[in-house]
């Protein structure tokens, strides 16, 4: 596929059924160009791509797109939401317990849902959600 025929922002959005508005289109290339970013951080890079929005415009937005699988919202303990713009693929993720860095990291085995329930009790899994927790490489080394 050549570069002309890769889907733009916004024919993505077009074509999860969202409005495109220069705001969305900010938002998403935020996203998916940052590394687990929380509101703030979403909402700075939005500003500075498009001027001024609310808070609550950007928690809208990130609504919108998460439902329409376009990012991916993760909460792992003690932590705000962060958003990513890796979807579809059921990875997991690396925490660091001291600087609360996150990195992704593939399936833990097989294909999706990557784990096998115990007792399923019924449910139909399509997802696994997994969270290592440990030390990153830097606060390891400072702990040392």
């Amino acid at each position: 596929m050549t570069a002309s025929q890769n889907p733009t922002t916004a024919d993505e959005l077009r074509g999860a059924g969202l409005r495109v508005t220069a705001a969305r289109v900010a938002l998403l290339e935020t996203v998916r160009e940052g590394d687990h970013l929380g509101v703030e951080a979403i909402a700075s890079g939005v500003r500075d791509r498009v001027g001024h929005i609310s808070l609550q415009a950007v928690y809208e937005a990130l609504h919108a797109l998460t439902a329409a699988g376009l990012v991916r919202r993760i909460e792992p303990a003690g932590s705000p939401a962060r958003y990513e713009g890796r979807v579809g693929d059921n990875h997991h993720h690396l925490v660091c317990r001291s600087c609360g860095t996150v990195t992704d990291v593939d399936c833990a085995a097989g294909e999706a849902p990557c784990l096998t329930a115990s007792d399923d009790h019924g449910f139909s899994i399509d997802e696994a959600e997994v969270i290592y927790w440990g030390l990153c490489p830097d606060c390891s080394t400072r702990s040392s």
